[in-house]
């Protein structure tokens, strides 16, 4: 098979055509004028005259040049046109997009409903399915069997559910492999070839990527058919990105956290994304801006994918101006108003170094990159600088207090590596610490004799509740029974210290000197009181005790 290659460098006084002048249904160019897209970019101009006709095609343009809209667009037009030699729309996916990561696959999803909302199928509106791993599968089956006509997934999650029979491949019609060269460094590329044995043979397959490694091209001379490569640049344009000024410094690792910090306060200084090597350094940094007062998010693989989508969707919304992420994520996120890059660590190739600055200066805006280059890093980085031809082979040793630094991004002189605390934040501190000096309430419960008592009732009393019980005690002198009498002691008896019942009827004497000499004011009739627990603590001796019953003996006589 034989592919034709298409290079175009545009005129400088070139205007792009609109979308309605390269024949596009007037439904999608309302839904693309709502949201403020109406003339095409490079690559949009020259896909879309041979997508719209249904051939096979290869697009190659860096990152940022509008690539998900040159092949959404004639997706649409081609699965809602009768005479496209698609099939009709009958809740059967109709178009298939494959990206390699989730955030990719979002937002693909959310700018193809964005194009194609006044589209309608055999029930109403056009709708488009995102499928991807870290979300449960019975809310996807459930979208799948209720119709979809676009299905846009991850490469794994796509064949599980084709494998088990929930997603229809059967009549697809339009086939397209968004980052294609991100799916290769994935290892994705087994899992795109079983998909591709799965579709039907008459498709139209586009085939979309920044780079075009050789792999790359061998997959698609196998599932094309005679493709056209285009690889379209804008005037004075590289793959470095003109409109980004870049700077490198070598940059010690302890000092690295000041270093961001300052660059965060440059005057101009946007929404800004901070790109690390591994998932544990992300956390890390994102940690520390958070602690020096910056609103700040994180996205990495660690993280479930419910928190990296509010993340993103806080970032997307401005609620956080500082998104930490992975290289991974890289390719994902497409917002077009970052003014900011910073490479924590130094890419691991030229290729991934593109694709991070790409996040900024995008869609013919300016943007600023900054790569912070560690000792153990410079060989790398010389590396990257060969293979683009940066010309800036030594990074100059910069330390969080370099005047270049300041001069560089535009910082003020007088900030610090700290921003002010917010004030809720200390409210939060004062409701914690009234929390931590409120003391616990203990929930035990004491029982006497099988009934509840209060706490106060077992405990020691106070003058007044013992200044009562004298008084009850000395009304009590004379017990109108024996019983009565003898119920106060065996019930101490039966508490206290049981088994020495036959002790105390031996030994006489303590019961001799305890008749001898009654208290007058009744306190040798305290077992008859109603403080149990006073009673127990005075009379802990065992003479005290055996002499209780000596005032009963008394009085009946």
């Amino acid at each position: 098979m034989a592919d034709t290659l298409l290079t175009a460098e545009l005129d400088s006084d070139h205007t792009a055509p609109t979308f309605a002048e390269l024949g596009v249904r007037p439904e999608i160019v309302r839904a693309l004028g709502e949201i403020g897209i109406e003339r095409t970019f490079a690559i949009q101009e020259l896909t879309l005259p041979l997508a719209l006709a249904g051939e096979d095609l290869i697009g190659q343009a860096r990152t940022g040049m509008g690539k998900t809209f040159g092949f959404g667009v004639p997706l649409l037009h081609r699965i809602s046109t009768a005479d496209s030699g698609t099939t009709a729309l009958d809740g059967t996916p109709r178009a298939l997009v494959i990206v390699p990561t989730r955030e990719l696959c979002v937002q693909v999803t959310q700018d193809l409903e964005n194009a194609g909302k006044y589209l309608t199928n055999h029930q109403g509106p056009l709708r488009v399915a995102s499928i991807y791993g870290g979300r449960p599968y019975e809310s996807q089956i459930a979208a799948l069997r209720s119709g979809v006509d676009v299905v846009v997934g991850t490469p794994g999650r796509l064949l599980d559910l084709a494998e088990q029979q929930h997603l229809i491949l059967g009549k697809v019609g339009v086939l397209v492999l968004d980052e294609a060269d991100e799916m290769l460094d994935l290892g994705f590329l087994p899992d795109i070839e079983r998909i591709l044995t799965m579709v039907p043979a008459q498709r139209q397959t586009m085939l979309f990527s920044a780079t075009m490694p050789g792999p790359i091209i061998t997959l698609a001379r196998t599932f094309l058919h005679k493709p056209t490569h285009i690889r379209a640049e804008e005037p004075h344009d590289s793959a470095v990105h003109d409109r980004t000024a870049q700077f490198v410094y070598r940059a010690h690792a302890l000092d690295k956290g000041e270093v961001i910090a300052r660059i965060l306060q440059a005057e101009g200084r946007g929404a800004t994304m901070i790109f690390t090597r591994t998932k544990r350094t992300a956390q890390k940094v994102a940690d520390e801006l958070a602690e020096r007062g910056f609103a700040v998010g994180a996205v990495h693989g660690d993280l479930g994918q419910i928190a990296r989508e509010k993340a993103l969707d806080k970032f997307r919304k401005g609620k956080i101006d500082v998104l930490v992420a992975t290289d991974v994520a890289a390719r994902g996120i497409d917002i077009d108003d970052v003014t900011h890059v910073i490479n924590y660590q130094t890419p691991e190739d030229e290729k991934t170094y593109v694709h991070r600055i790409g996040r900024t200066g995008r869609a013919g805006r300016t943007g600023v990159a900054v790569t912070l280059v560690d000792w153990d890093e410079l060989n790398r980085w010389a590396a990257i600088d060969s293979a683009l031809g940066l010309g800036i082979p030594e990074p100059v040793e910069t330390y969080s207090r370099s005047p270049h630094l300041y001069a560089d991004l535009g910082i003020p002189q007088d900030v610090t590596g700290t921003l002010c605390r917010k004030p809720e934040r200390e409210e939060d501190a004062v409701v914690v610490e009234r929390e931590k000096r409120t003391p616990r309430k203990r929930n035990r419960k004491r029982t006497v004799r099988g009934q509840v008592v209060e706490r106060g009732d077992e405990g020691i009393e106070s003058d007044s509740a013992a200044a009562d019980s004298a008084d009850e005690t000395t009304e009590a002198a004379a017990p109108e029974s024996d019983s009565d009498a003898e119920r106060p002691a065996r019930r101490r008896r039966r508490r206290r210290r049981s088994g020495e019942t036959s002790a105390e009827a031996e030994n006489p004497d303590a019961t001799g000197e305890a008749e001898a000499a009654p208290d007058a004011d009744g306190d040798a009739e305290q077992p008859r009181s109603d403080a149990p627990a006073r009673r127990r603590r005075r009379r802990r001796k065992p003479a005290a005790a055996e002499g209780a019953d000596t005032p009963v003996a008394a009085a009946s006589v």
